[in-house]
C-alpha cells in the first residue's frame, strides 16, 4: 500500500494523512468546493475536488471518490469519521474495485450498523444488555403495551440511528404515543429507516467505551475505556482516559466484553464497543462503533499506540505486533471537542470567519485542528474547529494542564466550546469524578447573552452568511494539489 486516498476533511483528513507520512506512503486528499482552502487540500501530496459544498454531492459520492482513485492509483481508502465510514455498501464497492478499504469488513460494518442486528449477534457471548425488546417495532399500539411491560421510564432508539437522532426519553404512557411518532420520523429524516425498538431507561448512566484492535488472523485486544459522559444532546464534548470510577476487576470484565463483541462478527481494524454503567456499576452493552472515534488521542496518549498506524498495518494483512499482557495505562488524558457553537445558545453553531486563531502550546499538549487564522467555518458541515488535548501522569494534572491550555487557546469571531471546557474542568463534579451523562443539565446555567439576537434575526444572519460563502468558494480559485510545505509556512 503505496498511496491512500482519505474520503474525508478536516482535522481527521490531516490527522490520517500524518501518520501516512510517517510510514511513507502518499495521500490523496478530496475536498467540497467549499474547502478548497482547507489545510488537508494542501497537505496531502494530490487533491481532487470531488464536488459542490452539500456533502450528498461530494464527500458522500461514491462513485466519484473510487473513480478518482482509479485515476490516481490508489491502494487504499481511509474512510476517517462520518460520512461514509460506517457504510457497508462503500466498504463493499472499494473492495469491488480492487481498492483497499482500510477498515473493517462489509459484513461486520452491516451488523454492528443495525443496533437490533448488533444485540442478536452478541447474545451468544452472555453479555449484558438494558432490558427490552429485540426486534423491530413500527406499531404504535403494540409498542405501547411493550412499554408498559418494561416499565416506565423507556428509551424509544433508532434502530439504524447515532448522534442521538431518533432517540426519546418517555417517562409515563400518556407521552408515549407522541414520543413515539416523533422518534420513528426523526429516524426516517435522519437515516431512511424508521424501525425502532424500545429498552429500559437507566436514570443516571456514565458512557464508557473500550477501544479494540483486531488483525486479520483472529487476534483482539482492547486498550482499555474511555471515559465520555460529558454530552450535550446525547452527542459528546468532553473525553478522558482511563476512567475515574473504573477499579482493575471492572476494567478487566468491560475490556473481555468488547472484545468478545469484536469476535462476534469477525471485526478487523480499530473498532469501538459502547456501554452504559449506571450507578451500581452494572455495565451495558450498547453498539459497536466501525470506526475510527473522534476522541482516539485520549487513548492513543496512555498506551503509546497510534491507532491509524495499526489500521493501516492491520489493512496491510499484517499481525498486530502486540498482544493484551503488552499493553497497560500510562497516566492520563482529557479531550475537549472545540466547536464553533454558542453555549449560551443552547450549543448552537456559531458562523463567522476565525478573525483571531493562535493553539496552546507546550510539552503534553496536542492540538488536532483544521483550521487557520482568517478562515470562514463552513456551515455545510459539523462545527467542529479542534480536539484539545492534555496528558498528565495523574488525572488531576490532566485537568490542571487543561485549564491553563483553554486559557491560552485564543479564538476570536465566533462562539465556541472553549468557555463551557473551563466551566468543566473547574466543576466539583467532574473534578471529583462524580457525574454522569446529565452533567449539562444539572450543571451547566449560562448567563443569558447581552443583546441576544432574536430567532429571526439568527435565522437571517445564517441565510447571508450562507449566501456569501457560498459566492467566496465560487470566486476563490486555488491549484488542487500542493504538499505539506504550503501548510507548515502558511500555519
Amino acid at each position: 500500500m503505496k498511496k491512500i486516498l482519505i474520503a474525508n476533511r478536516g482535522e481527521i483528513a490531516l490527522r490520517v494523512m500524518r501518520t501516512a507520512h510517517k510510514m511513507g506512503i502518499k495521500t490523496v486528499a478530496i475536498y467540497s468546493e467549499a474547502d478548497r482552502d482547507a489545510p488537508h487540500v494542501y497537505f496531502a501530496n494530490e487533491a481532487v475536488c470531488v464536488g459542490p459544498a452539500p456533502s450528498a454531492e461530494s464527500y458522500l459520492n461514491q462513485k466519484k471518490i473510487i473513480q478518482v482513485c482509479k485515476d490516481l492509483k490508489v491502494d487504499g481508502i481511509h474512510p476517517g469519521y462520518g460520512f461514509l465510514s460506517e457504510n457497508a455498501k462503500f466498504a463493499k464497492a472499494v473492495t469491488k474495485a480492487g481498492i483497499k478499504f482500510i477498515g473493517p469488513s462489509p459484513h461486520s460494518i452491516k451488523i454492528m450498523g443495525s443496533k437490533l442486528d448488533a444485540k442478536d449477534a452478541v447474545k451468544k457471548y452472555d453479555i449484558p444488555m438494558v432490558p427490552g425488546v429485540d426486534k423491530a417495532i413500527t406499531d404504535v399500539k403494540a409498542a405501547k403495551k411493550i412499554a408498559k411491560t418494561i416499565g416506565y421510564p423507556i428509551l424509544i432508539k433508532a434502530s439504524a440511528g447515532g448522534g442521538g437522532k431518533g432517540m426519546r426519553i418517555v417517562e409515563n404512557e400518556a407521552e408515549f404515543e407522541e414520543q413515539m411518532n416523533r422518534a420513528i420520523s426523526e429516524a426516517v429524516s435522519a437515516f431512511g429507516d424508521g424501525s425502532v425498538f424500545i429498552e429500559k431507561y437507566v436514570g443516571s448512566p456514565r458512557h464508557i467505551e473500550i477501544q479494540v484492535l483486531a488483525d486479520g488472523h483472529g487476534n483482539v485486544v482492547h486498550l482499555f475505556e474511555r471515559e465520555c459522559s460529558i454530552q450535550r444532546r446525547h452527542q459528546k464534548v468532553v473525553e478522558e482516559a482511563p476512567s475515574a470510577v473504573l477499579d482493575e476487576d471492572l476494567r478487566q470484565r468491560m475490556g473481555e466484553a468488547a472484545v468478545m463483541v469484536a469476535k462476534s462478527c469477525k471485526y478487523e481494524g480499530a473498532g469501538t464497543v459502547e456501554f452504559l454503567l449506571d450507578e451500581h456499576k452494572n455495565f451495558y452493552f450498547l453498539e459497536m462503533n466501525t470506526r475510527l472515534q473522534v476522541e482516539h488521542p485520549v487513548t492513543e496518549m496512555i498506551t503509546g499506540v497510534d491507532l491509524v498506524e495499526q489500521q493501516i498495518l492491520v489493512a496491510r494483512g499484517k499481525k498486530l505486533s502486540f498482544n493484551q499482557e503488552d499493553l497497560s495505562i500510562k497516566g492520563h488524558a482529557v479531550e475537549l471537542r472545540v466547536y464553533a457553537e454558542d453555549p449560551k445558545n443552547n450549543f448552537l453553531p456559531s458562523i463567522g470567519t476565525l478573525e483571531r486563531y493562535e493553539t496552546p502550546k507546550g510539552e503534553n499538549i496536542r492540538v488536532d485542528d483544521s483550521f487557520l487564522e482568517g478562515m470562514q467555518i463552513p456551515i455545510h458541515y459539523d462545527p467542529m474547529i479542534a480536539k484539545l488535548v492534555t496528558y498528565g501522569d495523574t488525572r488531576k494534572e490532566a485537568i490542571a494542564l487543561m485549564d491553563k491550555a483553554i486559557s491560552n487557546y485564543h479564538i476570536e469571531g465566533i462562539e465556541t466550546t472553549l468557555d463551557f471546557g473551563q466551566f468543566v474542568m473547574n466543576h466539583k463534579a467532574f473534578v471529583s469524578g462524580k457525574f454522569d451523562t446529565h452533567f449539562v443539565k444539572k450543571y451547566f446555567r449560562p448567563n443569558a447573552k447581552e443583546n441576544k439576537k432574536s430567532k429571526e434575526e439568527t435565522k437571517l444572519v445564517a441565510q447571508i452568511a450562507a449566501l456569501f460563502y457560498e459566492q467566496a468558494s465560487k470566486e476563490i480559485n486555488i491549484p488542487e494539489a500542493q504538499n505539506e510545505i504550503w501548510y507548515e509556512n502558511r500555519k
